[in-house]
């Protein structure tokens, strides 16, 4: 069994990946907290790789073409005995949901049941529990047959294949060309692994909340209004807000989901955040700097829920909230976005001026995904993505493109993944 641990004693974390923004926020998030933290990844180069706080680096199978090996490793690897949490902190959830109860003896982690968490892994389980719960979101119709889009003229929509995070798998269609590339693409993919998502197009902002849940109820949340585009969708400046309407909608669905561990969700917001349309669900901890610099750290409070901690400085009934009106930047994202937006070194030139700088839209925006002063190494991602798109500001996207790797989920692995022969239990703690 895992090491049984007070709360405030130093805990060993291993991430199941270390590609992502989430992982790499999650790496300076929990070292802060006093955690020697430590990740796989298929990738020798990776996001994770340039940081001096991490205690552990392991280069493993690929989840998305080799589950089962993946599985294997991870699994033996934390039969080692060297690390006391397991945090799945990307799609690699979906997996070790459906096998928790093999990592349960070696390490400690805070999922939900398999049935709840692959009801939000899938968009159109995610907007099916909408429905059932009679929570808002645009205008959504489910097409089982890739074909069937090719007869669609309701401009502008937007096309969500079931599975797909970072813009993966998602298109905004303004026209017949946008259409029929979106649909040859999704032809050439082969099997989306579920139903389509024909999704009416709303000019609002894009709000996303995190939130941690123990046993069904709603401990802590951070909502952000995104400011500034970056790639992939993503944020490249974000601000804090208070919701708690969005706080009570979270309540309902994690209720009625015995929730346990982190979710969440991206919604389109009115100017007052009382009227939300909810467009996707990640059930998982998305960049968790931002929440902490605005003070609450999200990523520490999954490990201590993993832990099953019985004091956890819990305020009552109450929720554990972040404060307003924070804002915070990922330099990367901004850098992409702009070049994305007007692929031109000036553009990209001007956006890195105003960054060294703080000034212009960054004006008292502090950084999230490379803390320079804590952390040197993770401005090395940074300036190589300078360079590259001052030498090509049309790279943009395929440079964006490089976090859509082996460490996701795909079709082919999640069929793999739902057809294992583990019982559907998740370690509750």
């Amino acid at each position: 069994m895992p090491h049984e641990r007070s709360a405030g004693e130093r805990v060993r974390v291993l991430l199941t990946e270390g590609s992502s923004t989430s992982a790499r926020e999650a790496i300076t998030a929990l070292a802060l907290a006093g955690h020697a933290v430590s990740f796989c990844d298929p990738e020798p180069v990776c996001l994770g790789r340039f940081s001096r706080l991490v205690a552990g680096r392991y280069q493993c199978p690929p989840l998305g073409t080799d589950p089962q090996g993946y599985r294997r490793f991870v699994r033996d690897l934390v039969a080692t005995g060297r690390f006391d949490v397991l945090l799945p902190i990307h799609e690699q959830g979906y997996l070790f949901a459906r096998i928790a109860d093999e990592i349960a003896p070696h390490a400690a982690l805070a999922l939900p049941s398999f049935e709840s968490y692959a009801r939000l892994q899938g968009k159109a389980g995610f907007s099916r529990l909408l429905t059932e719960l009679g929570l808002p979101q645009p205008r959504t119709d489910l097409i089982e047959d890739h074909r069937q889009l090719a007869g669609l003229a309701r401009y502008p929509f937007v096309l969500k294949t079931d599975l797909g995070t970072a813009s993966r798998g998602t298109w905004l269609i303004r026209d017949p060309a946008a259409q029929a590339r979106a649909v040859a693409e999704i032809g050439k993919a082969g099997p989306p692994g579920g139903p389509i998502l024909v999704q009416e197009w709303v000019e609002r902002p894009l709000e996303q909340v995190q939130s941690v849940f123990r046993h069904g109820r709603l401990v802590a949340f951070h909502a952000t209004r995104r400011l500034i585009e970056g790639a992939g969708g993503g944020a490249a400046l974000k601000e804090s807000v208070r919701r708690p309407r969005i706080a009570a909608d979270l309540a309902r669905i994690g209720g009625h989901l015995a929730w346990h561990g982190a979710l969440s969700l991206d919604y389109l917001a009115d100017p007052d955040g009382v009227d939300p349309l909810y467009i996707d669900a990640n059930p998982r901890l998305v960049e968790p700097m931002a929440a902490y610099l605005a003070g609450l750290n999200l990523a520490d409070l999954v490990v201590r829920i993993s832990l099953a901690h019985a004091s956890l400085d819990l305020p009552g009934t109450d929720v554990l909230e972040t404060h307003p009106g924070l804002r915070s930047r990922l330099a990367l994202q901004a850098l992409l976005g702009a070049a994305l937006r007007t692929p031109s070194r000036r553009a990209v030139l001007r956006t890195a001026r105003d960054l060294l700088r703080r000034r212009g839209d960054f004006v008292g925006a502090e950084e999230e995904l490379s803390p320079a002063r804590l952390d040197p190494p993770s401005v090395v991602p940074v300036v190589g993505a300078a360079l590259a798109l001052l030498v090509r500001p049309e790279r943009a996207d395929a440079l964006a493109r490089r976090n859509w790797g082996r460490h996701l989920l795909t079709p082919h692995a999640a069929r793999l993944i739902r057809a294992m022969d583990q019982p559907d239990v998740a370690h509750r703690g």
